[in-house]
């Protein structure tokens, strides 16, 4: 088994990362859901699209969407929207999937231009193995979750990592298709969005510090607190953490054992 696409892996969601959606300071789900509609639903109206009418959109959508950007230096395109009437999918809305009737490429009038869409591929395609990326793409049907879950690296890794040395053995793609499996993996990986020890700071971004067009990796100061540095240290920076004492370090590592256990005994 390969990866396949992890961009659209199947019908019930899809990842739109590349594409700059989750660049926004404040990007909660509330607010992406509510401008992806808004585009995709102007964009349905221009009837057949031409790149006089794409120009025109494109002018539209810088008018109505607010700044705030993450990084000025990852572009925003602005023909990301939803696939489907139902907003699971996320995705181009000039993909030629969309326009098969159309001789050109309308991606072309892109930012980015049809070439550099159609070839490139994020990290996860490299650096996941096929069990990791099956079992974020089998146990999420969320595109919101999906997307910020599968181009976390580190985060599915470490995951995954903590889950087969309590197991003694990597779980098989058979084991990881479970239900059990697919449930607690979920669990889990809600954490992305429940974190209850998650930093306020907008300018933070998993275990990136965005600022003024830089970014770096944040620290979580355990010499302050007292204590060693974490066996969770990947995971509580993945998921933006700030702890003011010990006693939440703590309860926090309690909060992540529980739900690695709960996937391991699906596993079982």
């Amino acid at each position: 088994m390969t990866n396949g696409s992890l961009c659209q892996p199947d019908a019930h969601k899809s990842c739109g990362a590349c594409c700059g959606l989750y660049n926004y300071r404040g990007g909660s789900r509330a607010r992406l859901e509510a401008m992806l509609r808004r585009r995709t639903d102007a964009f349905l109206r221009l009837g057949r699209p031409d790149p006089e009418k794409l120009a025109s959109f494109s002018r539209w959508v810088r008018s109505v969407e607010p700044g705030g950007k993450l990084l000025e230096t990852i572009y925003n395109c602005e023909y990301l929207g939803f696939l489907d009437p139902e907003g699971r999918k996320v995705g181009c809305l000039l993909h030629p999937a969309r326009h098969p009737g159309e001789v050109d490429d309308l991606r072309s009038c892109s930012f980015y231009g049809a070439e550099l869409c159609a070839g490139h591929l994020c990290l996860s395609y490299q650096k996941l193995t096929p069990e990791e990326s099956f079992c974020v793409i089998q146990s999420l049907d969320d595109w919101y979750l999906y997307g910020i879950c599968i181009t976390d690296i580190d985060f599915c890794k470490a995951f995954f990592r903590e889950a087969s040395s309590r197991l003694g053995e990597q779980p098989s793609l058979a084991v990881l298709a479970r239900e059990g499996a697919c449930r607690a993996a979920r669990s889990f990986f809600r954490l992305k969005v429940d974190w209850p020890f998650r930093t306020g700071d907008e300018g933070r971004f998993g275990k990136y510090c965005l600022a003024e067009d830089e970014y770096r990796e944040d620290r979580i100061p355990y010499q302050e607190l007292g204590i060693l540095p974490s066996r969770y240290d990947t995971l509580f920076l993945s998921l933006a953490s700030h702890f003011s004492s010990a006693a939440e370090v703590a309860e926090a590592e309690a909060l992540l054992d529980s739900r690695v256990e709960a996937f391991v005994r699906a596993c079982e």
